[in-house]
């Protein structure tokens, strides 16, 4: 589980001051960003249009173009599920179907509670081991329904537990 600040403008001047002398800046910056604060904020948009003196319709197109960049904050976990040829190959449309069930989300969806979001991915670099699913940064392999469902249910009580 990764707490993220909420946003603050100060603090992502900061961020952007460490790389603005940074050839092709705008893209470290936004991952910066997201890392800090969970999404890139609808405020971070004009700031860094002033700090790199682009257009805000500038900023904004590499925000929507790439989806990588969130625009809303995620729930506590990130599930991601792989798609890529390997793992649909052993289950994965399946899996992502029960996953879609289990936390009635769609995707890029956040669970009614906050705890899980759901990502849909095309490689997490673990293709021998597939279906693969990454909740946070923890990469699980040959994951089916069940092990997904106790995966979950880990993070749940984990929360529960603090």
């Amino acid at each position: 589980m990764v707490d993220r600040a909420p946003w603050a403008e100060d603090r992502a001047r900061a961020i952007l001051a460490a790389y603005r002398a940074e050839p092709g800046a705008l893209l470290p910056m936004l991952h910066a960003l997201q890392e800090t604060f969970g999404c890139i904020d609808a405020e971070a948009v004009p700031l860094l249009a002033e700090v790199l003196n682009l257009s805000r319709a500038e900023v904004h197109g590499v925000v929507t173009f790439y989806h990588v960049f969130r625009r809303t904050r995620p729930g506590r976990h990130v599930v991601k599920v792989c798609r890529a040829e390997a793992c649909q190959a052993v289950g994965a449309e399946s899996l992502l179907d029960h996953v879609r069930r289990s936390l009635a989300v769609e995707d890029g969806g956040t669970t009614a509670d906050g705890a899980f979001t759901l990502q849909v991915v095309y490689c997490l670099g673990n293709c021998a081991l597939g279906p693969s699913v990454m909740v946070d940064e923890t990469v699980h392999g040959r994951v089916t329904p069940a092990r997904f469902d106790a995966v979950a249910a880990i993070h749940r009580d984990r929360e529960d537990a603090a």
